[in-house]
């Protein structure tokens, strides 16, 4: 994820920065208290790194994301940094980008975010915990703690954000590929296309299917494109309508459709329906549009002599 493009995408700019901001009631006040604090977050940093690790160590599902000492290694350091971070007394754009790679990251690696909340739990309470030890004054350890709860509670918001963003990108891709998976335009031969239809066409494929087609039919300068419907479970009045626009956004393109694998019922469905397919050239059997679509390209299928 790219993340000026990841603030982008979630609409993020100094306005929704500051609306975000006050509905968390993270004031310039807190922000200045939490920078006096800095010296406490040295102090304490290493302590609490290690026990927020080793609640996280203490679970298999959870450890099994720390493969290695190394990698434990990586990640205490990076959450040092993390951690003096709330202390930098500073909530603008690039703290805003900084928060949405780490829910990037726990989402990367698999980290669910039951885990995630779950340990950010735990680091509230690690933090509450030392700060009633260093200052022993009840109302102080409130009024520090409530600074770094809003700006933490912040911070949980923005990487649920990132969860969310991310997966939805990759559920996009995925769709995509099944998309395309879902359209396979072949190279029968040179300037002869064939598009094996299976399963429903509904308006979102039937859109990725005209868009594929034309793109291939200019990629290959094709004559000729076939398509066969012998898969497809129901051909009714929108399916043949989006047929019917692909087969003239072709010949726009100067190439010829040719529709193949009309069964009885299909056939007997068209007539009934009363759509009017004369533009389109029919054949029941994919054979048979293979050989005419050959025959357009000046090319033939001739039995091999001995």
């Amino acid at each position: 994820m790219n993340f000026p493009d990841a603030l982008t995408k979630l609409k993020i700019d100094e306005e929704e920065l500051r609306i975000r901001r006050a509905l968390f009631e993270i004031t310039d006040e807190d922000l200045r208290r939490l920078a006096s604090l800095r010296a406490f977050a040295e102090k304490y940093t290493d302590q609490v790194v290690e026990d927020f690790y080793a609640l996280l160590m203490a679970h298999e599902v959870t450890r099994a994301f720390f493969p290695d000492d190394n990698t434990l290694r990586r990640v205490k350091r990076s959450q040092r940094q993390y951690f003096m971070g709330l202390f930098a007394g500073v909530c603008d754009l690039r703290y805003v980008a900084d928060r949405l790679r780490v829910g990037e990251i726990h989402d990367r690696i698999g980290l669910s975010p039951k885990w995630y909340l779950a340990a950010y739990s735990r680091y509230l309470r690690l933090i509450l915990g030392h700060m009633e030890r260093e200052f022993n004054d009840l109302p102080l350890v409130r009024q520090n703690y409530e600074s770094v709860e809003k700006l933490v509670n912040f911070d949980i918001s923005l990487a649920m954000d990132a969860y969310v963003l991310s997966n939805s990108e990759t559920i996009m891709r995925h769709q995509m590929a099944l998309r395309e998976l879902s359209t396979p335009v072949i190279r029968m031969y040179d300037r002869v296309l064939l598009l094996p239809l299976i399963g429903a066409i509904d308006s979102l494929r039937a859109e990725q299917i005209m868009e594929t087609v034309l793109v291939r039919v200019i990629e290959e300068q094709a004559k000729v494109i076939i398509l066969d419907i012998a898969g497809v479970s129901v051909v009714d009045t929108k399916v043949a309508d989006h047929l019917l626009k692909t087969t003239a956004a072709v010949r726009l393109l100067g190439a010829q459709t040719l529709l193949s694998g009309i069964s009885a019922q299909v056939a007997r469905t068209i007539v009934q329906l009363g759509v009017d397919v004369s533009t389109m050239r029919t054949t029941s059997r994919l054979a048979d549009a293979i050989s005419i679509a050959l025959g357009i390209v000046g090319l033939g299928i001739v039995p091999r002599t001995e």
